[in-house]
């Protein structure tokens, strides 16, 4: 028995699945959205919850050329776990950063400023190897990113020096939207107008990217005209629409990748009238069942979600009753009395007819790139399909 077979059918507190088939279905997908631009899959944050060292062997598998992280220390530890022959590319930096272990693993590193391109510059020299560098520009999101004007054209022209000196080579042009998850958000034309002015100073000044991209999941999915080079795709590398307002994953060709499910610790009956959870902010209208379900907000139950939270049990849809505790949160069973052991299923694609991370996302007023993310270490990942 396999490894990840013998994961699968191990009793477990809790376990969240997931499904690398479904993952690479979903890259393929991607790919044929932007049949001529290159596909980064993003596995920051632990890939959006679900293990990056496995989601990023799935994603190259299915033929994503890229790899990106937020931090150097997750790219950095794609590298130390043997993930090479792939771009990997990282972002956001911080002074005094793991520059020299970047430049050394062939890490592309991004630069919004001049304090990050003396670091590079610096570090490239002391490990006597050419830095891979990304330019980035702020064409409107207001976070990371060079100001254009006369900031840019600063850093384009010390960026360019470096080169001539062997130092760096600046194979990317990069932004990033702010609203492309909003269809016909009047910012989204602007900044691509603006990406445009930053592309052609850029170039004018003598830069020869290789890639020059500016399209996240929602504009992977609905702008063509923003593909460029690349196309960056996080959340829906592991199924999740980036926004209601484009479109279900069913409606957009994607599977979820990730189901969250616990085993009932107990089935109890109790009268009308019984206090359930911290504050007793759900008292039973009458004579019921309860069943608790182990896990809770230290797990990354959402606890926004006290209340509202939907959970598959034996085949029905039930209800976060009262609030979401550290480590349990209790459901009414409305006088059903399922096994203890039973499965409680708290998201997945839904094709089951469980609850989506949507719908999570919807109960806790929040996104599902943040129910899925938030799920804790507490929580094993058990991996299926893990071979091609």
């Amino acid at each position: 028995m396999s490894e990840t077979a013998a994961q699968s059918s191990a009793p477990l507190r809790a376990r969240a699945e997931i499904d690398l088939a479904a993952l690479r279905a979903n890259v393929r997908t991607l790919r044929a959205l932007a049949p001529g631009a290159a596909l980064m899959a993003v596995v920051k944050s632990d890939a959006y919850g679900h293990g990056a060292v496995p989601c990023a062997r799935a994603a190259v598998e299915a033929g994503a050329q890229w790899l990106g992280t937020a931090t150097p220390e997750e790219a950095l530890a794609l590298r130390a776990a043997g993930i090479d022959g792939v771009r990997i590319m990282c972002w956001l930096w911080t002074p005094g950063g793991p520059w020299r272990e970047a430049v050394e693993a062939d890490l592309d590193v991004s630069v919004s400023g001049m304090w990050a391109l003396r670091e590079v510059v610096d570090a490239a020299r002391a490990v006597g190897k050419t830095a891979r560098v990304q330019l980035k520009g702020d064409t409107g999101l207001g976070r990371n990113g060079c100001q254009p004007g006369a900031d840019w054209a600063e850093l384009v022209a010390e960026a360019l020096r470096a080169e001539g000196e062997g130092v760096v080579r600046i194979t990317g042009l990069w932004s990033h939207f702010a609203c492309a998850d909003e269809p016909g958000h009047p910012s989204i034309a602007a900044q691509l107008a603006t990406f445009r002015e930053m592309l052609a100073d850029a170039e004018q000044a003598g830069v020869r990217p290789e890639v020059r991209h500016i399209a996240n999941s929602p504009a992977t999915l609905t702008l063509p005209e923003a593909h460029f080079d690349l196309v960056r795709t996080g959340v829906a590398v592991y199924g999740i629409s980036p926004s209601p307002e484009i479109g279900s994953s069913a409606d957009l060709g994607l599977r979820p990748v990730m189901t969250l499910s616990a085993s009932v610790a107990l089935v109890k009956r109790v009268p009308g009238g019984h206090g359930v959870s911290y504050g007793h902010h759900y008292v039973t209208p009458g004579e019921t069942t309860l069943g608790l379900i182990p896990v809770g907000y230290a797990d990354g139950i959402p606890r926004h979600a006290s209340g509202t939270g939907p959970v598959l049990v034996g085949g029905k849809w039930r209800t976060v009753a009262g609030r979401v505790a550290m480590d349990q949160f209790v459901v009414d069973l409305g006088g059903d009395e399922p096994a203890v052991g039973s499965e409680a299923v708290l998201f997945g694609p839904g094709d089951r007819g469980e609850p989506t991370a949507e719908d999570w996302a919807q109960a806790a007023g929040t996104i599902a790139y943040e129910i899925v993310t938030r799920i804790g270490s507490r929580v094993p990942r058990v991996y299926v399909d893990a071979t091609v």
